[in-house]
């Protein structure tokens, strides 16, 4: 047989590329499946999991894709799964995110686990997982959050811990384990947030923990802990817990006894072992052995070959596979609660989780942060912006569907209550409805951050999860819904929301302030074209202020997520008419969506054509909303009808600024 040549060579091996990929996915779907019968053995939450199905098309609840098609994130929180682990998770070995917490799970964490080398979520608390924490979840480099709190588990923190250098989170608190704490966590430069509380802990703490440069908090209560604190934890005020450790001394802690000899002469309480470089775990002991467990050992090896050898021949392959491969989705994700009351059993903490999902509970820390960008946020935005992924999820109550306050195709708001009391609405963003270039997206985040008035709803701040796929934007909460409730309201039982003539007169010259701040430069801001205004956009808050939403909204949104989310305010009129032509926005098109509202609020309607002569003599009754009963002054109806009708001109240079429009409001001086 003669050689094939380069146009009989290409064909053959996208058709083997194409065999892996869908040998690759079979593969995927009998490890789902595996799981399933491990995590859910009687078969009565993971119904959706079938060997028919298709992870990646929306058919395993829980489960989201790469955009190459491979599963990476499995998301079953909350879903009281009675079984255990499955050694064949560490088959899955393009996950990023894997969320098993707040379930009834039992048995041991399996050493296969860290073969996830591309894991940097791990959240497997609340539940009852016993046995030791494997030594090679060292291996997981990538890995960011461990959170394996209120379990059963025993035995030391292997010191392989150390090794995870990309952690920011480990949460140990409410188990058995004992022994030591190792030194080698004072390796962890990224460290944010430690807790070992409520555990059997002994001998000293170690003195390298106080040279953890990112470290914020440090719970080590209740435990059996002794020898002098380092002085350097003192830098973290009231987020070192120390409490319930009797044999703990030091200086410059207000609730603890100076040191004697006897406290810095102890040789049966030494500074914990850190050393690494002896472990004689070998580096291979649980990676790459994901053929090991299947019950078909043979269907995996061919496909790497086949595509080792289409590798090998022509590189452009995987990019055209990549290509068809590529799907845009997104699997929303919960969420999990964490509680440290010192009065709570382990027991008694997972029933009161369990029991009471709509209580929110803060948690302790709020400076951890899973970013897009790594520390890229730390130079362009206030750290007091930045929430971490836990008390986002603590403040909606897991996504409850209870708190879902408006969906659409790319974004969802829930209602939420923080740490302090206060109540917030939580806007999650899938990522692939963002800015692909994530250096704009990041512009985009400082620009809302910059944006501050009393006629804006205002940022709180922001969470960005790469493993998780979303980034959520949390506003303040805005008590009285939004403007378009207040519009042909119906039935005696809504008269309530009929609004006052002076409630209207205040609404408008707030919307109008708050537009003209946005078109303005100054405050060390640019000027910005809102583009989306609606009677939706505009919330009424419990003062009957009005508070303009989505400003800046769309500097995160990729361009065909922003044209989409264009219908419905195309359908109700708010787009200016030069758009269909130009394509393009500008202030005179947030001064065109004004002069809608305006209309809407004077007419109490909200459809309402801006061509229409409603302030000619004999018109005005007409006009102005019947509700109102003729209890307004008509030369004041009649000046703002006809800035109504001036706003909404179809030439755009007719149209004012909002500058002219607030100044002939008189809101400068109001």
């Amino acid at each position: 047989m003669g050689s094939l040549t380069a146009d009989q060579l290409l064909p053959l091996l996208l058709l083997l590329s194409l065999l892996c990929a869908a040998t690759g996915e079979n593969e995927e779907v009998a490890v789902l499946m595996e799981l399933k019968a491990s995590l859910d053995p009687d078969g009565q939450f993971l119904t959706s999991w079938t060997e028919e199905g298709d992870p990646c098309g929306g058919d395993f609840e829980g489960v989201a894709c790469d955009k190459l098609g491979r599963v990476s994130n499995i998301s079953l929180q909350g879903k009281r799964l009675p079984g255990t682990i499955s050694p064949a998770v560490g088959r899955l070995q393009s996950l990023s995110g894997l969320f098993l917490h707040y379930n009834e799970l039992k048995g041991v964490i399996p050493p296969e686990i860290a073969n996830l080398t591309e894991l940097t979520d791990l959240y497997l608390n609340v539940n009852n997982l016993s046995g030791s924490i494997p030594p090679a979840i060292g291996n997981m480099a990538r890995l960011q959050v461990l959170q394996l709190c209120y379990n059963r588990l025993s035995g030391s923190i292997p010191n392989q811990v150390g090794l995870l250098k990309e952690l920011n989170v480990l949460a140990l608190q409410s188990n058995r384990l004992t022994g030591a704490i190792p030194a080698s966590l004072g390796d962890l430069p990224e460290l944010t947030r430690l807790d070992l509380s409520f555990n059997q802990f002994f001998g000293s703490i170690p003195s390298k923990l106080a040279l953890v440069p990112r470290l914020l908090a440090l719970d080590l209560r209740n435990n059996s802990l002794s020898g002098k604190v380092p002085y350097g934890l003192r830098r973290m005020e009231g987020r070192f817990h120390y409490a319930n450790n009797r044999g703990l001394c030091g200086a410059g802690f207000s609730s603890l006894r100076l040191c004697n000899s006897a406290d810095l002469l102890q040789p049966n309480k030494p500074e914990p072992y850190s050393g690494l470089a002896h472990t004689g775990i070998p580096q291979s002991a649980y990676v790459k052995t994901h053929g090991s467990h299947s019950s078909k050992p043979s269907s995996s090896s061919l496909p790497v070959v086949i595509a080792a050898i289409a590798v090998g021949a022509v590189g452009v392959v995987s990019g055209l596979l990549a290509f068809a491969c590529y799907r845009r989705r997104k699997q929303k994700i919960g969420s999990s609660i964490e509680i440290t009351d010192s009065r709570l059993s382990t027991d008694q903490v997972k029933e009161a989780i369990r029991k009471s999902p709509s209580a929110p509970v803060g948690v302790g820390y709020t400076s951890g942060w899973d970013s897009l960008a790594g520390g890229g946020f730390s130079q362009d935005v206030s750290r007091s912006l930045r929430f971490n992924l836990e008390e986002v999820e603590s403040a909606t109550q897991h996504f409850s569907e209870v708190n879902l306050l408006g969906k659409s195709n790319f974004a969802a708001t829930y209602k939420g209550i923080l740490r302090d009391g206060s109540v917030v609405a939580v806007k999650s963003i899938n990522k692939t409805s963002c800015k692909a270039e994530e250096g704009e997206f990041l512009k985009g985040l400082k620009l809302l951050a910059s944006l501050s008035h009393e006629n804006l709803v205002g940022l709180r701040g922001f969470c960005c999860s790469s493993g998780r796929g979303e980034c959520f934007l949390l506003y303040d909460f805005v008590a009285n819904g939004s403007l378009s409730q207040y519009l042909e309201t119906k039935g005696k039982e809504e008269s309530s929301r009929v609004l006052g003539w002076p409630q209207r007169v205040a609404i408008i010259k707030g919307i109008a302030r708050g537009i003209e701040y946005l078109h303005s430069d100054r405050e060390k801001k640019p000027a910005l074209v809102h583009q989306n205004i609606s009677s939706e956009k505009i919330l009424i808050d419990h003062h009957f202020k009005p508070l303009i939403s989505g400003a800046g909204f769309h500097k995160l949104l990729a361009d065909d997520v922003v044209f989409s989310s264009l219908k419905a305010s195309a359908a109700m009129g708010y787009l200016a008419p030069e758009y269909a032509t130009t394509g393009r926005f500008s202030e005179k098109s947030d001064v065109y969506a004004f002069g809608v509202i305006l209309l809407q609020i004077l007419t109490g309607r909200t459809k309402v054509n801006p061509l229409r002569p409603g302030a000619e003599p004999g018109k005005l009754e007409d006009l102005i909303d019947r509700r109102l009963e003729g209890n307004y002054p008509k030369p004041e109806a009649a000046k703002l009808a006809s800035l109504a009708l001036v706003c909404t001109s179809e030439t755009p240079t007719q149209r004012p600024t909002m500058s002219s429009v607030v100044q002939e409001l008189c809101c400068n001086n109001s």
